[in-house]
């Protein structure tokens, strides 16, 4: 059984030199990257939705990884971030975001902004995304990422993100990129009917991803997509540390 890789905790990773200082050839290269991740990784792999593959097609990845060369940002596995955190690999966030069902203007909160990249994705596809990140240098640095590659709709905040954001409940879609030992109550309260939760659930060292979707006031259906390792969901309603 393969194991899908989302967002781990970074043990050691250095960084390469690039290798080439000519910026034609350096935009080039990594323009040719873009579209060999979204055949190669994403197409191959199932992900069929034309949107979400565009989305990615079209959302810098380089520039969520700033420590990472460019050559490297669209390799097929997590890559560091600060904080000792990752960015998960172009198909987790791929097929994540295929399983949300994003619609144009849906308003979705995400739990785990790590680099934004996840929510600059979500964001080119039209939904007004609310994103949760309990490290404020990380949110701070999210923020200014989505900034510079011109990225609007995304509102990053900091907080525990395990108990949701009750303020704008009910939301369209819920992505949580760390994972929780069960499916916290509370977001399942918050999705909107008709909506999906996709999240991470299960032991520190291997989950399944779930996906759970309300179909009525008291009716919520729930199913795995596969196994995944992510960081752990600290909160409330997650792990302790």
């Amino acid at each position: 059984m393969r194991l899908r890789v989302g967002r781990r905790a970074h043990a050691d990773d250095s960084p390469a030199d690039s290798a080439s200082n000519n910026p034609a050839e350096r935009a080039a290269r990594t323009e040719r990257a873009r579209s060999e991740m979204v055949a190669g990784q994403l197409r191959r792999r199932g992900i069929r939705d034309e949107r979400v593959l565009e989305a990615m097609a079209t959302t810098p990845r380089e520039q969520f990884v700033p420590n990472v060369p460019a050559s490297l940002a669209y390799d097929d596995r997590a890559l560091p971030i600060d904080a000792g955190q990752t960015i998960s690999q172009p198909y987790m966030v791929g097929r994540m975001t295929e399983l949300l069902r994003v619609k144009p203007g849906g308003r979705v909160l995400e739990i785990g902004t790590g680099s934004g990249y996840q929510a600059a994705v979500l964001a080119r596809l039209g939904a007004k995304v609310t994103s949760i990140e309990r490290l404020p240098d990380l949110a701070e640095t999210a923020r200014a990422a989505l900034r510079e590659v011109g990225i609007e709709g995304v509102d990053v905040r900091v907080g525990d993100g395990s108990v949701g954001e009750p303020e704008g409940a009910p939301w369209d879609g819920i992505v949580v990129t760390a994972a929780a030992p069960a499916v916290p109550d509370a977001l399942r309260e918050q999705l909107a009917e008709g909506a999906r939760l996709v999240i991470p659930v299960g032991p520190r060292f291997q989950q399944d991803l779930v996906v759970v979707e309300r179909r009525g006031p008291n009716d919520w259906q729930e199913w795995s997509d596969g196994a995944v390792v992510f960081v752990p969901l600290v909160g409330e309603a997650g792990w302790s540390d």
